[in-house]
Formats: C-alpha cells, sequence, structure tokens
C-alpha cells in the first residue's frame, strides 16, 4: 500500500471514529452499541464474518472521564493499609522462627491489600438492623491480612496473631486460613480448597434469589462478593457454574479475581495473557467484566497514544515478560518493551528509569479499584468480575517481589524487613524492626478513628458469622405414624418411601417452607416428579414455554415461587446448594433444612472436597445416595455402583451416615435429625443411602428406635432350642434381606440358630466405640464404661457374620468389638452390569454364602462337621474355582 494510499484509510478511520465519539456523547452509550450491533448483523448478512475473540484491549475498561471521584481520605487510608501490610507479613515471620516450618503465606496479601482495603473502607456492608449484610468468600491464602487488619480493629488480641498457625496453644490460636469450624465465631465459608469459593459464591447468590422468590427474605441491595486468585481459575469448578450466573441474572454477585499472574511455582499462563483469558471466558458466559489492569500513571501515557502503538504493544506482551519487568525494574523495562518501537521510546522519554519501574498495575491503585467496584455495585442485568493486574509479593523487594519463589517465602531477614518498613512506611525504628513487632493503634489515633467510623458507617465489622439460635416448630410424631405402621401387602423401595416422607414434610404448616429439596436433574429416576406438581422447580423467571407434557398430570412446572431446586446434571452445583442452605442459619439468620438426592455413586466418590466444605461450614441438611449399594443397581455397572461411600462418610467429623434397609428406620433417623439440626440448632450433617429395590416394608418392632439411632438392633431372634450352635447375622440397607433368608435357610436345613440384626450405622458403632476406649483409657480409676456394641452383644455367644454391600473394611470397623468370630462379606471390586441376584453372587453376599460363612465359621469351632460343609456347598451352587471378584 503506497504512503498515498495509507494516509487515505487514516483519514478514513478517522471519520469513522469521530463519527462515533459524536454518537456516544450525544446520543449515549445505549445508542452507540445499537449502531455497533447494525453494522455487526449487516455484516454477517452480506457474508463478512468478523472475528470475535470475546476479549477487549489490554487497557482498562473504565476510562478516566469515567471514575467517580475517591470518597473518604487517601492518605489515612494508606497510612491504615500499610499497617495491615505489617502486621500481616509479621505474622507469618513470627510464626515461622518460633516454629520453623509452620507456614503462612505473605505474597497473597501483599498483592490483595488494596483490593481489600478499598471494599473494607467503602464497600462490605455487615449484617445490621438496616441491611442483611454481603455475603463474602475471602482468598484463602490471604487470611493473614484479613487477621491483621481484625488485629487492628481490636476485635483480635496480640496473643491472638502470635498464636498464628498454633491453635492448641493455651487460650487458643488463629487457624491457617478460613474455617468456620474451627473459628465459628469469625469465618463464615472455607475458601482455601482452590476452586470451590466461585462455584460456592454463585450458588449463594442464587439462593438468595430463591429465598427471596419464596418470600422467606425481603429483596435488598446484598451482594455476594467473592475474592478469588487467577491460578485457582484452572480448576474445573472455578468456571464450571459461569453460565448459569449469567443465565440466572445473579445482579448481586461480584467475583474480584486477583490477577497477580503467578500460581504457587510459577506465572498462570507465561506464554499468554491470563486477564484476557480470563475476560473471554467469563465475557462468553455473559458476565459483566471489568478489567483494572493499568494504575493512574499510565493515564498519560495512554491519553498521548494518538496511534495506539501503546495499546498494541500492551495486547502483545506475555505474562512471562511482565513478570520479568516486575523483577528486573525500569532500564530493562525501557530497553525490553518501550525501545521496540521509535513512538514507544518518546512517549516515556520524559520518565526516568526509576519512574518505569514504578509504573503501577490497576490492583494497587485505590481509585481504579474504587471506580470498577462502584460499576460493578450499580450493574444490574446480571453477575460482574473484575479482573485485577496485581503484582505477587508486592512491596517485599528482593525477598520475593514478582519471583517465582514467592508463594514460598515465609522468613525474612533484618535488611528485608527494614525495606518493607521503609518502603511502606511504617512508623517503626531500626531497632524496633528487627523484633518484628505488631504494630497496635493508639485509641487516639486518626487511623483508629477512620477504621473503626469507616466499618461503623458499613454496619460493623467482617468476617463476622452469627450463630443465632432459632427455634422452631418441628413436625409431630403424627407425621411419621405411616411409616412405622409399614406398607401391609404393597410393596415398595426405600427410595419411594423417602420421596413420600419429603412430600409429607413439605406440607407441614411450620416447617414445609423451609425444607428444599435438591435434585441433578435425577427427579424422574428418584419417583420425585409428583412435587413438580406439588410445589414447583424454581425458576427466577417462571416457565416462559409450554413443556411437552403439559397434558400429563405430573408435568414439568417451573415456577417463580417453586420449591425444588432442579439443578441440572452437576453434582458439584448441587451441594454449592446445599450448603448455601445448609448454612443459612448462620448466614441470613434464617433456617433451612436441605434434602440434596443424588445417584449414591455420585456423592462422595465425586464431590468429597464439596463435601468436606460442607462439614467445615457447619451445615445442616440430609444427603441422600439413592439407588444406593454396589449391587442394587442392576444393568447400570462399573461407573454408577456405590461399594465405597459408607466409608468415606467415616472421614467427615459432623456426618452421621446410615444405611437403612426399612421405611421406619427412615422414619426415626429423619426424625431425629430433624430434632437435632433445627429444633436443638446442632451442626450435623445426615447422610441417609436408599434403594430401589422394591420389598414390603414392615411394620417397626417396639422399642428399636434407640438401637435404630445407636446403629444397631435385633430384628429377628432366633427360634428356641437347645444345644444348637448359634450364629448372628448382620444385614444392612439392601441386604438386610438376604440376611433374613439366610437366618430361614440356617434354621430349617442345618439346625442352626439365627439372630438377625439391623445394623443401620457402622460409622455411629465405630465412633461410640473408639471414644468409649477413648474415656476407659484417660480414666483408668473409674469403673470401665462399655459400648454400645458391648452392651449389645456382649451376652451372646456363638458366631457373627456381617454382609454389606459395601466394602468389607466397613464391617470390619468394628469387628474388635464384636463378642466372638466375625466374618465380613463385601462388595470389594468393581461393579458388573447384571441383575441384582447374579451381582450379589458374583461378589458373595447373597443368603447363600451368608449361610456358607455361618457353616464355615461353625465348622472353625468344631461345631459343624467338615463332611456337611462341602455337601453345603454343593447343595447352595457356590462356584468355587474364580478368582475373588476384586480382582476381576
Amino acid at each position: 500500500m503506497s504512503s498515498n494510499e495509507n494516509s487515505l484509510v487514516r483519514f478514513e478511520n478517522r471519520e469513522w471514529l469521530d463519527s462515533f465519539q459524536y454518537v456516544l456523547e450525544e446520543e449515549g452509550e445505549e445508542r452507540a452499541r445499537s449502531l455497533i450491533r447494525l453494522l455487526q448483523n449487516e455484516a454477517q448478512q452480506q457474508g463478512v464474518i468478523i472475528g470475535c475473540p470475546g476479549t477487549t484491549p489490554y487497557i482498562n475498561t473504565i476510562p478516566v472521564s469515567k471514575q467517580p471521584p475517591y470518597p473518604g481520605s487517601r492518605e489515612i487510608e494508606r497510612r491504615i493499609k500499610s499497617l495491615v501490610r505489617w502486621n500481616a507479613m509479621a505474622m507469618v515471620v513470627r510464626a515461622n522462627r518460633e516454629a520453623d516450618g509452620i507456614g503462612g503465606h505473605i505474597s497473597t496479601y501483599a498483592s490483595q491489600a488494596t483490593l481489600f482495603e478499598v471494599a473494607f473502607n467503602h464497600f462490605l456492608r455487615a449484617a445490621s438492623d438496616q441491611h442483611p449484610g454481603d455475603v463474602v468468600y475471602f482468598q484463602g491464602h490471604a487470611s493473614p491480612g484479613i487477621y491483621a487488619r481484625a488485629y487492628l480493629e481490636g476485635r483480635l488480641s496480640e496473643k491472638d496473631l502470635h498464636h498464628f498457625r498454633r491453635e492448641l496453644s493455651p487460650g487458643g490460636g488463629l487457624s491457617s486460613y478460613p474455617h468456620p469450624w474451627l473459628m465459628p465465631e469469625f469465618w463464615q465459608f472455607p475458601s482455601v480448597s482452590m476452586g470451590l469459593a466461585p462455584i460456592m459464591a454463585i450458588y449463594q447468590a442464587r439462593f438468595i434469589h430463591y429465598l427471596r422468590d419464596r418470600k422467606l427474605m425481603p429483596v435488598s441491595d446484598q451482594k455476594v462478593w467473592a475474592f478469588l486468585g487467577d491460578g485457582e481459575m484452572d480448576e474445573p469448578e472455578s468456571k464450571g457454574a459461569l453460565t448459569l450466573a449469567a443465565s440466572e441474572n445473579l445482579d448481586n454477585l461480584i467475583f474480584v479475581i486477583n490477577c497477580n499472574l503467578q500460581r504457587l511455582d510459577g506465572p498462570v499462563r507465561g506464554n499468554g495473557k491470563i486477564i484476557q483469558e480470563l475476560e473471554a471466558a467469563f465475557r462468553g458466559a455473559r458476565w459483566n467484566v471489568i478489567k483494572v489492569i493499568w494504575g493512574s500513571d499510565w493515564d498519560d501515557l495512554l491519553e498521548k497514544d494518538e496511534e495506539g502503538v501503546l495499546v498494541e504493544a500492551l495486547n502483545e506482551v506475555t505474562d512471562g515478560e511482565v513478570q520479568k519487568f516486575t523483577v528486573e525494574g525500569g532500564e530493562y523495562i525501557r530497553k525490553h518493551f518501550f525501545q521496540k518501537d521509535p513512538r514507544l521510546e518518546k512517549l516515556v522519554s520524559h520518565l526516568s528509569d526509576e519512574q518505569l519501574g514504578r509504573l503501577r498495575r490497576g490492583g494497587h491503585d485505590p481509585e481504579k479499584v474504587y471506580a470498577a467496584y462502584a460499576r460493578a455495585m450499580e450493574y444490574r442485568d446480571g453477575p460482574t468480575v473484575i479482573l485485577a493486574q496485581t503484582i505477587k509479593g508486592y512491596g517485599l523487594g528482593e525477598a520475593g517481589e514478582g519471583k517465582n519463589i514467592t508463594h514460598q517465602q515465609k522468613k525474612l531477614n533484618e535488611q528485608e524487613l527494614l525495606y518493607f518498613r521503609s518502603r511502606f512506611g511504617v512508623p517503626l525504628s531500626d531497632d524496633q524492626v528487627a523484633d518484628v513487632p505488631f504494630y497496635h493503634l493508639q485509641k487516639e489515633s486518626e487511623e483508629y478513628r477512620y477504621l473503626h467510623e469507616r466499618r461503623k458507617a458499613l454496619g460493623g465489622y467482617l468476617p463476622k458469622r452469627a450463630d443465632r439460635k432459632i427455634s422452631l416448630e418441628v413436625p409431630g410424631p403424627a407425621l411419621y405414624e405411616e411409616f412405622l405402621k409399614g406398607s401391609g401387602d404393597r410393596e415398595l423401595a426405600t427410595t419411594m418411601a423417602f420421596v413420600h416422607l419429603i412430600s409429607k414434610l413439605l406440607k407441614d404448616r411450620n416447617l414445609g417452607k423451609r425444607i428444599v429439596p435438591i435434585i441433578p436433574d435425577e427427579a424422574r429416576t428418584f419417583g420425585m416428579e409428583s412435587l413438580f406438581r406439588q410445589v414447583g422447580i424454581y425458576s427466577h423467571v417462571g416457565q416462559l414455554y409450554e413443556p411437552v407434557d403439559a397434558e400429563n398430570l405430573l408435568y414439568y412446572r417451573e415456577i417463580r415461587e417453586g420449591a425444588v431446586l432442579e439443578e441440572g446434571i452437576t453434582e458439584a452445583g448441587c451441594m454449592s446448594s446445599f450448603i448455601a442452605a445448609g448454612t443459612s442459619y448462620a448466614t441470613h439468620k434464617l433456617p433451612i433444612l436441605p434434602f440434596f438426592l443424588f445417584y449414591s455413586m455420585f456423592g462422595f466418590q465425586r464431590i468429597g472436597d464439596l463435601i468436606w466444605a460442607a462439614g467445615d461450614s457447619r451445615a445442616r441438611g440430609f444427603m441422600v445416595g439413592a439407588i444406593s449399594g454396589r449391587t442394587s443397581l442392576p444393568g447400570e455397572g462399573l461407573q454408577h455402583t456405590d461399594g465405597h461411600s459408607h466409608v468415606l462418610a467415616y472421614a467427615l467429623p459432623n456426618l452421621k451416615a446410615y444405611d437403612p434397609a426399612y421405611a421406619y428406620e427412615i422414619a426415626v433417623i429423619v426424625r431425629e435429625g430433624i430434632r437435632r439440626m433445627i429444633e436443638e440448632g446442632e451442626d450435623w450433617i445426615y447422610y441417609l443411602t436408599v434403594m430401589n429395590e422394591i420389598y414390603r416394608q414392615p411394620a417397626m418392632p417396639k422399642g428399636v428406635e434407640e438401637g435404630i439411632l445407636r446403629g444397631i438392633y435385633r430384628i429377628q431372634k432366633a427360634k428356641s432350642g437347645k444345644d444348637r450352635p448359634t450364629s448372628h447375622l448382620f444385614g444392612s440397607g439392601a441386604l438386610l434381606n438376604e440376611a433374613i433368608r439366610a437366618a430361614r435357610i440356617l434354621e430349617d436345613d442345618y439346625n442352626v440358630a439365627s439372630n438377625v440384626w439391623s445394623v443401620t450405622s457402622y460409622k455411629e458403632l465405630y465412633r461410640d466405640a473408639t471414644d468409649t476406649e477413648r474415656w476407659n483409657r484417660l480414666h483408668p480409676d473409674k469403673e470401665p464404661r462399655k459400648c454400645y456394641l458391648e452392651q449389645t452383644l456382649g451376652r451372646e455367644k456363638g458366631v457373627f457374620v456381617a454382609a454389606s454391600d459395601y466394602l468389607k473394611m466397613l464391617p470390619a470397623s468394628i469387628a474388635r468389638w464384636i463378642p466372638g468370630p466375625f466374618t465380613m462379606l463385601g462388595t470389594d471390586g468393581y461393579g458388573r452390569s447384571d441383575t441384582r441376584e447374579a451381582l450379589r453372587d458374583f461378589f458373595e453376599v447373597d443368603y447363600r454364602h451368608i449361610v456358607l460363612s455361618v457353616l464355615h465359621a461353625l465348622n472353625r469351632q468344631g461345631q459343624f462337621d467338615g463332611a456337611r460343609l462341602k455337601q453345603a456347598i454343593k447343595k447352595l451352587k457356590i462356584k468355587t474355582g474364580d478368582r475373588s471378584p476384586v480382582y476381576r
């Protein structure tokens, strides 16, 4: 292209740009957007394909002309922020001087201090009589900074800071990260398991809409804030629910992503640009994206960049180069960035190398951050994400500013401490710095007054967790009566019984509106479609279409006040809703009882980290593993059959796990769970497994409630008779009926007295036994206690066989407290697709193998002849030559 042609193109470009500027100034932003859409539509109709990468230029979203004035005192806030920085650093350094290797993180908060301080001083509202309070998820690695600010506010003591990461110190200490279980009056949400805070925040924001639409909470401008790191956005849960936030129009949700361009060991996208990548992801998911990349120092340079050469250069530079610029300083930046083009070099000719090296990133500029927060607060068309560029380890200098090792930095030498002190103007002498003291504000100081005035204006202090006991009337015995009476001649599955129980609870005049059924798109599989008509599926916009099954009685009914949260095929999303609902008593002072039903296999295995977060959050509710067990789901096979969730459930301290076989057991467990969680306000999660196998539901025997809740009771007593060998058969859930059938054969064919026990919870038995042993160990001068198993089985004689649809290690966990030879049958190995009968034969847990196990144990005791044992194997048609199912 000739120079004349170049000039003509530039002239035409200028005309188009001037015309656009005129429209923008005279008719406003909406008209400007409309014209751009018209041009894009016309281009597409004419066959001109416009690439749409989903990113905007690598500059701030909000121009200087649109920045609101900064309120308050920048100077006082700077001094407060510097003191928080110092105390956060001092906490970690002192902890590692006294206990080498105790850990802690300096660099994350160092990069985030401005993002937090602007929020604390001007945006984050605490719960008060005037406002419900904002819900805030704090980035876990930044916890030292949050503690440091609470110390300046007088909410934490110097002893607290001194015992950071040493919680077992006299008087307690501070947990390493946000943990409501460990600090129940301070932290609201556990957020250090990377990737969980984003999805939990999204479903929390949606749950607030749910509560409002169901008239359980008044409408307000309450916001959900999530402070996140750019590295954790690689976790699948971090991005997995982004489209939900937009489709649900969650205008109450704000993500603040600290883009310091570094993971734990190096750059997030050294060869690319993480901010641009995240922008594309969020814009593609229809979020409002605000980029805060460059500080005010860059404004003048960008204004003078009439040809766009600086913007183009910023678009091309990689994150790895930007990190290098941080470490190498101004001279390096001039040579390797600005001297690439004479026009760029001219732009910064008036700046010294020192000034170039101090050009701030946007995330360290309070004015830029304030402008982003203010716009996010005003946005009404969906969720907002703020992508703020910072420097990891900001202010650490040679100790780790912008370096790959900065995340692991726990200690600073004296020179590095002096540099940090001087960099931020912390009022400490050289002699004082060496001891790394915590800086305490005097009550008469300007900073102290300002700090408290700002928080008072915003309703109080954060983070803060309020666990107020709210007494609610729970359903009486009448609601459960039909389940205790049994089903008579009618056969039904425990899944069906459980769904019917939920239906009845939803009708209760006191608790009904507090019940939240949660399902991952399996309502019809679990027989829950009746709830569609009864209470409806929640949808913020209602139902904008006529469903294809509208003519059916149980059609797919979406309504704004619907109770059912049918989340789609996302167990992680369901669990996030469970956490939001199960912690509502603390977050919103509104007790809610979630019932989360899911394919048993897709619970503990798939979302174990979120289940752990629920326990840490002190969530309350029922998790229901439907179609449970390794052999109760015919035809599905390896990926769908659960033989281990009850074993995994052992790990969570505040989770009670039950494997009931009958409807009356379910009724007793649910009634007790509601009493403890709602009436007593205890922090428990109840995990129940239910099945789709159909059989008659018996009536509840008298006096078995305690046994059901504590884990074991006798459901069938052996027929009387002297001089007979005795067996005790343990059955649970899917296999209790197999144990009952085995008892009949043992009695009728082999003259073995057989007691059948329903083991509703191996975990309850194990915990009770180990707790009892601990008490006895610590109180040798007292009369030894007996655990519930010993109390129940202490006088029983004979052999014991447990058949479980789960791993053998489940019954093995109680073996030491069984008063006789104990054989454990279980479903170790991969699942198979077949009938229930074939599967139970394959895993050697059916009635025939229970019978054989009893006869074998009696043979070992000299109570059953070996020849008869061989005959029994043949009569029972048991295969003896195959390898163990574990290895097949």
